[in-house]
């Protein structure tokens, strides 16, 4: 019997890129890693080689690499790495690979390829209509159809991102550690901090997502994924899932989709 053919899997947000191996249809690792606009194709390819590295992998065992990119000179550098190391061209989302969905907005290029590809994924595993929640650079809401047609969706300021400019702007305010305080009443300023950030950012998902399912017809799955998901997750009333490998499995169904597999 011959050896299942195995896929690596790249998703690059302005933040933070994953990275998935699958042999066959079995994801065998994931990795999450800071992206960094600035790196060459050939020092991917050596942080790509240590991280297959510690599953007992390595270049030879792929047969495909797909990409879902948002940072240009990221998505070049990881091409780059790929016809380099690989000798193939790799799979991009909305370059040379269709995701596959019907896109109803007014410019379907404007739509990130990483929301599309959460939308092919939230409707295969979850059916549809649902809604995908995904806490990034940006928290970003979009919809699908019960038809499986990408609808559009919603935009905010990142927990990073406005944390971050929130410590810059006030001299007195200190970084915290995001996780639940004891009391929504903060009793001194960490706790104060973590109560608007926590809870602030859990009550901006559920009011957005509350609006959604009201244009939707009043119901849909929501699902949530993204690197922050887990920390605000527990705190929102309208999340029914937390996914965070939901955008590999989206790119795992592009490829097989591409390939007719």
């Amino acid at each position: 019997m011959g050896r299942s053919a195995m896929l690596l899997a790249i998703d690059v947000g302005n933040t933070q890129t994953v990275i998935g191996a699958y042999r066959g249809e079995e994801l065998v690792g994931h990795w999450r890693i800071s992206t960094d606009a600035n790196k060459t194709g050939d020092e991917l390819a050596l942080y790509y080689q240590g991280f297959l590295g510690l599953k007992g992998l390595s270049f030879e065992d792929f047969d495909a690499v797909i990409i879902s990119s948002v940072v240009p000179s990221a998505t070049m550098a990881l091409e780059h790495m790929t016809r380099e190391y690989w000798e193939f061209e790799p799979l991009i989302v909305g370059h040379n690979v269709d995701p596959g969905i019907e896109i109803l907005v007014d410019n379907p290029r404007e739509v990130g390829p990483d929301r599309l590809v959460n939308a092919v994924a939230a409707y295969e595993r979850y059916g549809g209509p649902s809604i995908v929640v995904d806490f990034g650079t940006a928290t970003t809401f979009d919809a699908v159809s019960r038809h499986g047609q990408y609808l559009g969706g919603a935009i905010a300021p990142g927990i990073e991102v406005s944390t971050k400019a929130l410590f810059r702007a006030a001299a007195r305010l200190t970084k915290v550690e995001l996780q639940r305080p004891p009391s929504v009443i903060g009793k001194n300023t960490t706790w104060s901090l973590q109560s608007g950030i926590i809870f602030g950012f859990a009550g901006q998902v559920d009011r957005v997502v509350e609006m959604m399912l009201e244009e939707m017809g009043g119901e849909a799955t929501v699902i949530a994924t993204g690197g922050l998901a887990e920390v605000v997750v527990p705190e929102c009333r309208t999340v029914q899932h937390h996914d965070p490998l939901l955008t590999l499995y989206g790119l795992f169904l592009i490829y097989g989709r591409t390939r007719g597999a």
